[in-house]
């Protein structure tokens, strides 16, 4: 890149202190009403800027990738996951892409855990009924849930977040369990007071609480399959803060409706935006928008990282948080 400020597109609106530095830094087009980018926008988008900060709105596919202009030499990512961007053609076209790990790792755990706590626990039901003045006072079985304390989570996908949630759990007195692609060093296994299941299949069978931390890949697309979700005990929950598509929605909520599974608290959908309207009118599920990470700190910090990655590409070093293809 050349030594004048790079020509930065922003695809959506970030917080005011995050656009406030980029302008200080950079040349930025700034999407001033927030709305998602059209293909043909992004299109448009990669014709003529050296950088893209991209969010999971945008579908950058290669057919996006081959109108960008020879400027474009950096996809700097807002947000952790890039299952929305084509990374092993941006990086056929000589394009780095890079992301913002670590900072909503915390924040994410934190939300599952309140999942975690409040489908069992039927808070979401316990409101709506204040809220529509039903009710009528106590009685010893008025509203019963489970208790957290000696029951097992199953965690998919062992990386930074479940981490994080397992972390969180053990102060609940749960027993942690977890699936992951490579089993934790042993050090990290034991501090966490994890039980490894080679067997996704197994562990599902005996766990009270799944929930669900891997990437959105082709490997991980209805990795919750219907034959999967069908080994799940009938008492047992369904929490997800990664991607929906990694679960069959559809058949989610045919054994939500014959009780085959006892309820579930999602934070992102199958068809996103769109939610099945069948799932919203479940008193056993909590539906969420999408606000895992939705902290004003981690906002800012994810910006921040993202600055970071576009100044020390344009300075010709290595950005920190480069993303490579993943490797089969």
């Amino acid at each position: 890149m050349s030594r004048t400020k790079p020509t930065v597109v922003i695809t959506r609106k970030l917080p005011d202190v995050v656009e406030t530095r980029m302008m200080e830094l950079f040349d930025v087009r700034l999407n001033v009403d927030d709305h998602p980018f059209t293909t043909a926008e992004l299109m448009e988008a990669v014709k003529s800027c050296d950088v893209l900060v991209s969010c999971l709105t945008d579908s950058i596919t290669a057919e996006v990738l081959a109108k960008a202009g020879k400027k474009l030499k950096l996809i700097a990512n807002f947000g952790n996951g890039v299952d929305h961007i084509d990374v092993p053609a941006a990086q056929g076209r000589g394009i780095a892409v890079t992301n913002t790990p670590d900072v909503l790792t915390e924040d994410t755990a934190d939300m599952t855990m309140a999942l975690i706590i409040s489908v069992p626990r039927r808070l979401f039901e316990g409101a709506r009924m204040i809220r529509e003045g039903r009710f009528r006072g106590w009685s010893p079985t008025h509203m019963l849930g489970h208790r957290l304390y000696g029951k097992r989570l199953g965690i998919i996908g062992m990386g930074r977040i479940g981490t994080a949630v397992a972390r969180r759990a053990r102060g609940f007195g749960m027993a942690v369990h977890y699936h992951n692609r490579r089993r934790l060093q042993p050090e990290l296994e034991a501090e966490v007071e994890a039980t490894y299941w080679e067997s996704l299949d197994q562990m599902l069978a005996r766990m009270d609480v799944v929930t669900i931390h891997c990437p959105h890949t082709p490997a991980t697309f209805h990795l919750l399959s219907e034959r999967r979700l069908k080994l799940l005990k009938p008492t047992a929950y369904l929490i997800n803060l990664a991607r929906g598509e990694i679960v069959d929605e559809a058949a989610l909520i045919r054994l939500l409706q014959e009780g085959k599974v006892g309820g579930a608290g999602l934070d992102v959908f199958e068809h996103e935006p769109a939610v099945n309207p069948t799932l919203v009118a479940m008193d056993n599920v909590i539906l969420l928008p999408h606000m895992g990470s939705a902290t004003i700190e981690g906002r800012i910090n994810m910006g921040e990282r993202v600055i970071i990655n576009i100044r020390t590409f344009s300075d010709g070093h290595q950005p920190p948080d480069r993303v490579l293809p993943s490797v089969s």
